[in-house]
């Protein structure tokens, strides 16, 4: 690597580090959902990620993932206690699952997992 670039790469690799040093723990829930329903799901994924991303305590990212047999919406807490939390929050309990509920035919699959 010539010594021009080697700032740009130390640069792009400490920004990368610190994206990802904050996240303790990710909240995964996979949604089975038609595939002619998802962009109405979408739709309801990116009308909640402001309320998401500005009121919930401890929540640092949320990021949907659309493929070819489900959707995921992938959340980064600080802390395990964080992610359950919202799980338990009226935001989730009474806004986004009762919107994505008609879309949805089988009960999510949620994991939590904590970050190294």
């Amino acid at each position: 690597m010539t010594s021009l670039l080697k700032p740009i790469a130390l640069a792009a690799s400490l920004i990368a580090t610190s994206v990802f040093a904050e996240t303790g723990a990710y909240l995964e829930i996979t949604l089975k959902i038609a595939p002619e329903n998802r962009p109405a799901a979408a739709a309801i994924c990116a009308e909640y990620k402001d309320p998401f991303l500005t009121t919930v305590a401890g929540n640092d990212s949320k990021a949907l993932l659309v493929r070819d047999d489900d959707v995921q919406v992938l959340h980064g807490f600080d802390t395990v206690a964080s992610a359950t939390a919202y799980l338990a929050s009226e935001l989730f309990t009474q806004d986004v699952f009762v919107a994505l509920k008609p879309l949805v035919p089988a009960d999510p699959e949620v994991r939590i997992y904590q970050a190294n």
